[in-house]
């Protein structure tokens, strides 16, 4: 697998602004077409970008959940050149669940993703190379419903369904997919946690593990390796079971 073009959204922090330095120092990175809302930070990360390699660094200020603006990035960066990986990464978090948070969870969340997958699957349709990946980063909250931040996992359980489907769905085409769920890792979202975060980790080693893992064709990328296992027992116990974990586990305020 070839990896030479890349389009990533949320580019401007965490581990998409992790993600957009390691493939920028990829000797095979030829363009990176990022994206993020702030434009201060975006461009921040281009210069960065642009120190670190020899790819050229295409940035746009974007919200994921404008559907044509999503739409026409990705059809103009796919004439610029052949697309290889694009990857839905754009996400918030929900914190205090007032409905205009929750209606921002989900349309980030979810139609984000939406909003970039769903043209991406359409421009590799139409392509006979095997050179095409599509990663959507989910999250470990993804695996079961968590009382301390409802809207946040249930959107998150959406999307790493949705990548886990698509796996299959788009085989006959010859598109990779990749869904992603990680655990606490250094972000703007985890900076404003006040909840314990068991085997926190950095974004830059969580970019690397997850660049390396699409490489390898991982489909389910969750780590770190206790957290998904103990989220997935929690998805297949019996609620009262779950229950009593989870009415003893501390709220996030």
């Amino acid at each position: 697998m070839i990896i030479k073009n890349i389009l990533l959204t949320g580019a401007s922090s965490g581990i998409g602004e992790a993600l957009a330095y390691y493939y920028a120092q990829q000797k095979e990175t030829e363009n990176l077409f990022i994206c993020g809302r702030n434009e201060q930070r975006l461009n921040l990360v281009k210069e960065k970008c642009t120190q670190l390699g020899n790819a050229k660094i295409h940035a746009k200020i974007l919200d994921v959940a404008d559907k044509q603006a999503v739409e026409d990035w990705i059809i103009n960066a796919e004439k610029t050149a052949y697309l290889n990986l694009v990857f839905a990464n754009a996400g918030v978090a929900t914190l205090e669940e007032t409905p205009e948070n929750i209606y921002n969870t989900f349309n980030i969340n979810v139609m984000g993703v939406l909003n970039t997958v769903t043209p991406a699957i359409e421009i590799y349709k139409k392509r006979q190379d095997k050179d095409k990946i599509i990663a959507i980063t989910a999250s470990i909250a993804g695996y079961h419903g968590l009382p301390a931040c409802p809207s946040y996992s249930a959107s998150k359980a959406c999307v790493k369904a949705y990548g886990e489907a698509l796996r299959l769905n788009l085989l006959p085409y010859n598109i990779q997919v990749n869904t992603i769920c990680p655990g606490f890792v250094r972000s703007r979202i985890t900076d404003k946690n006040t909840c314990p975060m068991p085997f926190f980790m950095e974004a830059d080693v969580a970019a690397a593990l997850i660049a390396n893992r699409i490489k390898k064709n991982v489909g389910l990328i969750a780590f770190p390796w206790p957290m998904r296992f103990v989220t997935w027992l929690a998805s297949i116990v019996p609620n009262r079971v779950s229950d009593f974990i989870y009415k003893r586990l501390p709220y996030k305020v």
